[in-house]
């Protein structure tokens, strides 16, 4: 088996719900050692269960990870935390600062401990500013982001993505970020260092223009639905079938392409459509013509005429359609795992792919505790006895 890029690397997992502990999840796929810190009792909040038992959800996040119980509002278990955090090349927490300087996680306490390590806190506003002390969640990162306000259509109340689009864009930047340090220290004869990423910044770093234009033109960017006020056509239609397509025809030659397919070659010569800015002006009058011509067929023989056309389209999916989608099982987007409890469970494979080095599932998501006797008595040294008493004591 080829020897996985991360493997040898040690990642103390922290954290809980949901950017941070995906951070780790991300990692142990490409093979790092992942030791992630649960509630005893309870486990981790993902688990979908208040017994700490075993959830499909589950199964997928903490795959690959090890798991010990230990209670850290006890300073006992804080003590344990701190005997930890040396062993560890990369050390990831997401709770508030006021809980981190209570419990000694810190980012001084940490470095005292452990000054080659990657240090890496996904908090809701960031270790600095004026609101740092505050919580977030995904939600409340997408509205301080701008991303909920634009979201939606113009004529309704914003809505906020059907998924955790921020947690999942904010644990790949976590993820980007120790590799990028764990390259510094390791290739660049650097030492460790703190990575401060805040929630919201990874949906604020997705808003495209959004700022400097409105710092040139003091346009603010609203709803607007499905379209793009700057890219024409570029929307979702309506099929015979009742279904929806989504199409990307707003570049001139996209949509000399469209315009022949629809049988109206003329349509890309006209003056109200022939340029991109010319075609933004007459919207609607031009997306009432795409949206009669797709009502004529299914969505999957839209999707397969624009496709041979050469241009981009895709059916609306669920998750049902993904489900059982060919290009998704034939490509190893959606991998199936044998889970000791739930089967044969299906989950989103390791990515990105890498040719020489690809991820791997080599576990799914553990039993609360599984391995308190492994951390415990081969990085901490405790003895079984030790380890049956502070089990009795509630810390572990």
């Amino acid at each position: 088996m080829t020897t996985l890029p991360l493997a040898g690397i040690r990642v103390l997992d922290l954290s809980t719900v949901l950017a941070a502990p995906v951070t780790a999840t991300f990692l142990g796929d490409f093979g790092a050692e992942v030791v992630k810190v649960e509630e005893p009792g309870r486990g981790d909040f993902t688990r979908g269960t208040a017994d700490g038992g075993r959830s499909p959800y589950w199964a997928q996040e903490a795959r690959n990870k090890k798991s010990v119980t230990l209670d850290l509002r006890t300073s006992r278990g804080q003590r344990m935390v701190r005997d930890l955090v040396p062993h560890f090349d990369v050390v990831i927490t997401n709770y508030r600062p006021p809980t981190l300087r209570a419990w000694g996680l810190d980012p001084d306490s940490l470095r005292s401990l452990a000054p080659d390590a990657v240090l890496v806190y996904v908090t809701g506003y960031g270790l600095t500013g004026p609101y740092r002390d505050r919580g977030s969640f995904d939600r409340i990162a997408s509205a301080f982001a701008g991303l909920t306000h634009v979201t939606g259509d113009p004529d309704r109340p914003p809505v906020r993505s059907g998924y955790s689009t921020i947690d999942y864009m904010a644990a790949y930047l976590g993820a980007f970020s120790v590799v990028t340090a764990l390259y510094h220290r390791d290739t660049a004869g650097g030492g460790g260092q703190v990575i401060d990423l805040a929630l919201y910044e990874a949906g604020f770093r997705a808003s495209e223009d959004a700022l400097t234009q409105y710092a040139t033109t003091g346009r603010v960017r609203e709803r607007m639905g499905n379209r793009n006020p700057q890219i024409v056509p570029a929307s979702d239609f309506t099929t015979a079938d009742g279904r929806r397509v989504s199409i990307h025809a707003g570049t001139d030659p996209l949509f000399g392409r469209l315009a022949a397919l629809m049988r109206t070659p003329e349509l890309a010569d006209s003056s109200e459509y022939a340029t991109r800015t010319a075609r933004a002006e007459h919207a609607d009058a031009l997306y009432a013509v795409i949206a009669d011509w797709a009502a004529t067929y299914t969505a999957d023989d839209l999707t397969e005429l624009l496709s041979d056309a050469g241009i981009p389209a895709a059916p609306l999916m669920s998750v049902a359609d993904i489900a059982v989608d060919p290009h998704y099982r034939e490509r190893g987007t959606l991998v199936t795992v044998e889970d000791p409890e739930f089967g044969e469970l299906p989950m989103v494979a390791p990515l990105p792919r890498l040719s020489e080095t690809p991820g791997s599932i080599r576990s799914t998501g553990p039993a609360l505790g599984a391995h308190n006797a492994e951390i415990y008595q081969d990085l901490l040294g405790l003895s079984a006895g030790e380890l049956t008493s502070l089990g009795a004591d509630g810390v572990i």
